[in-house]
């Protein structure tokens, strides 16, 4: 469990990036990885003030609010509307329906975990983030770069057309993948697949075919880890590539 020796409820985003500069203070999201962990922490800051629990439909994308929490992802209509069953099947097995509902979008995408169900998904759409210090960067971007102390404030999700299929394999119900796939389609055809807990972070491989899928998944490198071995990884990743296009094929003959 964690200790705090300051909270304080941030009224602007400048505020919440200044003082997330210390190294010693804290983003205070859902706190459900927080409390796993044993620190002691300056400052605690809190960002529900700052308008981010929401979700926006606006006439080009929609806009996930950092605050917004797994639950508000994985119910939600107007994500259903847009974007099929993607965010409903990224989230579902993410521990239980009481962890979903304090857990945020920001807290799952900040530290760029490797075994993070929601950046598997999200980077098989057109994302951008908004970033207190950095401002805007495409969501594979700000993946790819290593943790800082700028503070994540949206993501912007683009209503381009593209669909995307999400999988995973977990070991039990509610742990944590042993490996997630994304396959998403876009307006000329092509296929993006993700790869995600490998146990690395996301990959995204981009101007794929469907002839070509399975073995451009497969030659990514993968690790081994208590959950599982390399070759295992490297088997499901064809399984899951392939569940995920018959289920856009699915959708697309509907």
């Amino acid at each position: 469990m964690y200790r705090a020796q300051n909270y304080v409820k941030a009224e602007t985003a400048e505020q919440a990036y200044q003082l997330n500069q210390k190294k010693n203070n804290a983003i205070l999201g859902g706190g459900c990885w927080l409390r796993l962990g044993h620190r002691t922490i300056g400052t605690l800051i809190d960002l529900s003030s700052l308008g981010l629990g929401q979700i926006e439909d606006q006439e080009d994308q929609v806009v996930l609010g950092a605050m917004t929490t797994l639950r508000q992802l994985e119910t939600s209509p107007l994500l259903r509307q847009h974007f099929g069953e993607l965010f409903a099947d990224m989230t579902r097995h993410i521990v239980g329906v009481q962890f979903r509902n304090c857990a945020t979008l920001g807290g799952s995408l900040a530290s760029r975990f490797g075994f993070s169900d929601i950046l598997t998904g999200l980077l098989a759409l057109d994302c951008q983030v908004e970033l207190a210090g950095a401002g805007v960067m495409p969501l594979a971007q700000y993946a790819a770069q290593p943790y800082d102390r700028d503070v994540l404030l949206r993501v912007m999700v683009r209503k381009n057309g593209r669909r995307a299929a999400y999988q995973s394999m977990r070991n039990t119900q509610t742990d944590l993948p042993v490996l997630t796939c994304a396959v998403s389609q876009g307006e000329d055809g092509s296929l993006r697949a993700v790869v995600g807990a490998r146990p690395h972070r996301a990959q995204v491989l981009d101007g794929l075919s469907r002839e070509t899928l399975a073995e451009a998944v497969a030659a990514l490198p993968y690790g081994s880890n208590l959950r599982a071995g390399a070759d295992y990884r490297r088997h499901l990743s064809r399984v899951l590539s392939q569940r995920a296009l018959e289920e856009l094929e699915k959708e697309a003959a509907r």
